[in-house]
């Protein structure tokens, strides 16, 4: 790394600077929530967890977070928060959530030989398990902070099978819309458009679950979450690689 860019990454990590991140990506959510209409799918199999005592996990794509308050009318219904990177990057995230009344839990998976994150992501694990357990709802993108893009990390279905919680997963899509070129392809959308959730669920991790059992929901649930996904894409008219497409052929 240059000393150039050394600068650059101390100067986005200063505490001033992620608070600037932080409320413009909190202002950002809230003018995607309030005015993009949203359709949403399948909400009746939400209901039976938020009008109840029992908690739940939200799961939808880390591409998908600049739309992630298309959740909230629902589940501000519970006591939710999110399961957060402790990494500077995910700093404004979890500042910006904050302001959306949704506080987080920073947790990662830990590097092996690395005893101290270890102990620290045993630690953020067994609060996400008590969170949850205790009535909570806990909104959490499978497959972030790092990817790979769209493959859910076994972390998420452990803390569902440890706490014996429904698993709900969310499609998320809005258009006109952008994505850009980084690894979880993150989608911006303009105001004013259209939006679409898809629900699935609730789906269950079996308390017994071995690590082979665990193995095959993973790849069950990463289809069917892509599976929503592309549903919400197409009820907005497709991605916006897709509608230009569309354009050009008409």
């Amino acid at each position: 790394m240059t000393s150039g860019a050394r600068k650059k990454q101390r100067l986005l990590h200063a505490p001033w600077v992620q608070a600037v991140l932080g409320w413009m990506l909190w202002a950002y959510l809230m003018i995607a929530l309030r005015t993009i209409r949203w359709r949403r799918e399948n909400l009746d199999r939400l209901e039976p967890v938020l009008a109840g005592e029992e908690g739940g996990l939200v799961l939808f794509w880390h591409g998908r977070i600049p739309l992630c308050l298309s959740i909230a009318p629902q589940w501000w219904r519970k006591n939710t928060g999110a399961l957060i990177s402790p990494s500077s990057d995910g700093e404004f995230i979890a500042q910006a959530l904050a302001r959306a009344r949704c506080p987080s839990i920073r947790v990662s998976s830990a590097k092996k030989g690395d005893a101290t994150k270890a102990r620290q992501a045993l630690a953020m694990f067994r609060e996400a398990v008590a969170w949850v357990a205790n009535g909570g709802g806990l909104v959490v993108t499978p497959d972030g902070p790092r990817g790979p893009s769209e493959v859910i990390a076994a972390g998420a279905l452990q803390i569902a099978r440890r706490s014996g919680a429904p698993v709900f997963l969310a499609g998320i899509a809005a258009a006109p819309a952008v994505q850009l070129k980084t690894w979880d392809a993150l989608m911006l959308a303009a105001p004013f458009g259209r939006g679409s959730v898809v629900w699935e669920g609730p789906l269950y991790v079996p308390r017994d679950a071995g690590e082979a059992e665990i193995e095959a929901l993973v790849a069950d649930w990463s289809a069917r979450l892509s599976a929503a996904t592309r549903r919400a894409e197409a009820l907005v008219g497709g991605t916006p690689a897709q509608a230009q497409a569309a354009r050009a052929a008409a």
